[in-house]
């Protein structure tokens, strides 16, 4: 993990440095220096890795065509391992001891609720952090860009599916935190609006998981389907546990599940699993941006393999990257927040995002795939 980390750096221009200009911090007449607190490491790690190799792909086409206005990104992610107070530390030091640009990509839920105070404080912009959750949404923070569609879409387009398939016993499994919780809420609001009742929630430990004892809960159920409120090895571990028993519900995931993950951890076994999507299909070759990712992909290493969540982080850094040009060649923390404000609709195909002085919501673009026997996502 240090080397590849240490890699992307480098290969994005880490090891550059040149005196501030007298605006914003992280801005030189050379460079624009961005970081992330990310987690690339435990359960998660996988899966969150590939957002940030994702990204790297971009910026890297971006700065070997001249920059952003004569400037390269430098794009510089520090590991948290999902842990809060790790975040908390990574963000402190990026902001007030490396004094970047902007936050991006940053991931979690609690973790984005536990430092948005203090880059809102140091007028420091957080765009693209990996999280639906409404709390993001529903308050506006002119500092917070959101990218992603929220989480309470995506439970809003799983829960109308069942409905429309006649799918009316349903259960939940979510990891107890703050990311599991949101999930699980969002399922629970989205039921209650169609009044469809769920009797059946099952948490777990994220620390402690007793995965055996969840899938048993699940059997007893006896649920047509379950939604999942987790991502990573603890999605994969479940349904690992889950599928030793009898039971044979339809498994539904968020958008924040990785179908690498699934497809290395569970094979043939993750046929049949539905994920919310929130990015354009990777099969989808008549889109453009789809076009450019695998162009690149490809130009960098003919074997790579397309990922769903390297493309969702190749989307994030387009958008980051259209918000730097909207901001001019004066860059600062207000030209880049009137740009996207001002500037129009950003399109990729379906997946529009859009922002303004009163909403930073982003995208609300949701669709629903199923894992195929090919381990592709068929829309």
């Amino acid at each position: 993990m240090h080397h590849t980390l240490t890699t992307l750096l480098f290969a994005i221009g880490l090891g550059c440095s040149t005196p501030l200009l007298a605006g914003d911090s992280g801005v030189t007449d050379t460079e624009i220096l961005i970081g992330s607190s990310a987690v690339l490491s435990g359960p998660l790690g996988p899966q969150t890795t590939e957002y940030t190799v994702g990204s790297g792909l971009y910026f890297n086409a971006v700065n070997a065509s001249g920059g952003v206005h004569g400037r390269r990104i430098v794009y510089k992610p520090l590991d948290d391992g999902f842990d809060v107070k790790r975040t908390v530390e990574n963000t402190r030091k990026l902001v007030l001891e490396e004094k970047v640009f902007l936050l991006y990509n940053s991931t979690g839920t609690a973790n984005t609720a536990a430092v948005l105070p203090l880059l809102t404080e140091n007028k420091t912009i957080t765009f693209g952090p990996v999280t639906g959750a409404a709390t993001f949404r529903d308050n506006f923070n002119r500092y917070l860009f959101n990218v992603r569609a929220s989480y309470a879409a995506e439970a809003q387009r799983i829960v109308q599916q069942q409905l429309q398939l006649g799918i009316t016993q349903v259960a939940v499994v979510y990891q107890d935190d703050g990311f599991g919780n949101a999930l699980m809420g969002e399922i629970k609001r989205a039921a209650e609006v169609r009044q469809l009742v769920i009797p059946t929630f099952v948490k777990i430990d994220p620390k402690q998981p007793d995965f055996d004892s969840a899938a048993a809960a699940i059997l007893k159920a006896q649920p047509q389907a379950v939604v999942m409120g987790t991502a990573g090895l603890t999605f994969t571990a479940f349904v690992k546990a889950l599928n030793a028993t009898t039971a044979r519900p339809v498994v539904y995931g968020f958008s924040v599940v990785s179908t690498d993950v699934l497809n290395r951890e569970l094979g043939a076994a993750a046929r049949g699993i539905v994920l919310a999507q929130i990015m354009p299909s990777l099969r989808n070759g008549s889109v453009p941006v789809v076009q450019e990712y695998l162009r690149l992909l490809k130009a960098k290493d003919p074997q790579a393999q397309a990922s769903s969540s390297q493309f969702e982080g190749f989307i994030h850094a387009k958008l980051l990257v259209e918000g730097l040009r909207r901001g001019g060649k004066n860059l600062s923390t207000e030209s880049f927040i009137k740009g996207l404000e001002t500037g129009g609709d950003i399109s990729f195909g379906k997946f529009v995002s859009h922002y303004s002085p009163a909403n930073h919501i982003g995208s609300s673009y949701v669709e629903l795939a199923i894992l195929d026997s090919a381990g592709q996502l068929r829309y």
